[in-house]
């Protein structure tokens, strides 16, 4: 498993000097890359992942529809608008990082889905141990199943065979489960109604 960087990445497109030095200013400790324009945009770009593309969005050009192939949109925050905007960007990018990147304690925060889990199942486990409790294994694979399977249904809109496939699970497994973590299921709407 890869270890996420503690870096804050940016790829910040602007022909403008003063929008750079205020990103420059605003995230001493991040990487930024900087181009004027999406032409001039480094060719290794896209071997590195980005945690934001700010772009300046100009008359006649279209920056954003290029920038669109160096990054995967479901990583990457992407933020374009007018210069006025771009420097109103920066404080709240800054804000997000610090929030996200760091604990109540400063430290810098693993934010990988292991990480986070087990920094939430230690504070469970924890607080269970002092409450003398027993028998967590299947009490947190519970926790953790349950919201699994109905975060996949929800994704394949009910259809329980794509959720049985997207788990890994056989269809007969996965309908077993709903039953004993008594998820809902939600009717279909196309069931003829009954006349009176």
């Amino acid at each position: 498993m890869s270890v996420p960087s503690s870096v804050f990445t940016i790829l910040l497109i602007t022909a403008d000097s003063d929008v750079q030095a205020h990103f420059k200013h605003t995230f001493k400790d991040a990487a930024i890359t900087v181009a004027r324009d999406s032409a001039s945009v480094p060719k290794d770009v896209s071997k590195r992942p980005f945690d934001a593309v700010v772009v300046e969005s100009r008359a006649g050009h279209d920056d954003v529809d290029t920038v669109a192939r160096y990054i995967d949109p479901s990583h990457t925050l992407v933020i374009t608008g007018s210069r006025t905007v771009l420097r109103r960007s920066a404080k709240m990018m800054q804000l997000m990082n610090q929030q996200v990147g760091h604990g109540a304690n400063g430290k810098a925060r693993d934010l990988s889905l292991e990480g986070y889990l087990e920094s939430k199942m230690g504070d469970f486990v924890k607080g269970m141990r002092n409450g003398s409790a027993r028998n967590l294994h299947p009490m947190l694979i519970s926790a953790v199943e349950r919201p699994l399977i109905a975060s996949a249904l929800r994704e394949t809109q009910g259809n329980q065979i794509q959720a049985a496939e997207l788990l890994g699970l056989n269809r007969n497994t996965l309908r077993k489960k709903i039953t004993e973590l008594h998820i809902p299921l939600k009717r279909s709407r196309t069931r003829s109604t009954h006349s009176l």
